[in-house]
């Protein structure tokens, strides 16, 4: 499953967000840490706070701070805001649905996608976080 870039944008400003939720961060830093468009990314921590999940100050020492709930919030939450997930439509899978191989492939695709969201749905920013931590850490001792 391919995310687009405005999600891909979102889930990594949540998690950066989340990381340091004592504190505001700023779309420039978000921006120049993962090298897009202040613009694009922009747009998408605008939708970010109409959702609830960030706050926005504005002025000199603004920026956006993560208000969600870190233990509930679920990576499958912030995709849904830009994008649908649902399952694809048989088409999709390249083979034509019309042929025993097209709705094999199609049933079979289907089902890795209900994989994908079932995991997405199953992961909250709290455990992403976690995860960041422990391989932090693991870097560190390999070091």
């Amino acid at each position: 499953m391919k995310l687009q870039t405005a999600t891909s944008l979102a889930l990594v400003s949540v998690l950066e967000a989340a990381a340091h939720a004592e504190r505001q961060v700023s779309a420039s830093d978000i921006a120049e840490k993962y090298g897009v468009s202040i613009h694009h990314l922009a747009k998408v921590l605008r939708e970010l706070g109409r959702a609830g999940i960030f706050e926005a100050t504005r002025g000199a020492g603004g920026g956006y701070r993560f208000v969600g709930n870190a233990k509930r919030l679920t990576l499958y939450d912030v995709i849904e805001l830009f994008e649908d997930i649902s399952a694809r439509s048989p088409e999709a899978g390249g083979a034509d649905p019309a042929t025993e191989v097209g709705r094999a492939l199609a049933r079979v695709l289907a089902e890795i996608d209900e994989i994908a969201k079932a995991t997405f749905r199953s992961l909250t920013i709290d455990t992403m976080l976690k995860l960041i931590e422990r391989e932090r850490g693991a870097q560190l001792r390999a070091a």
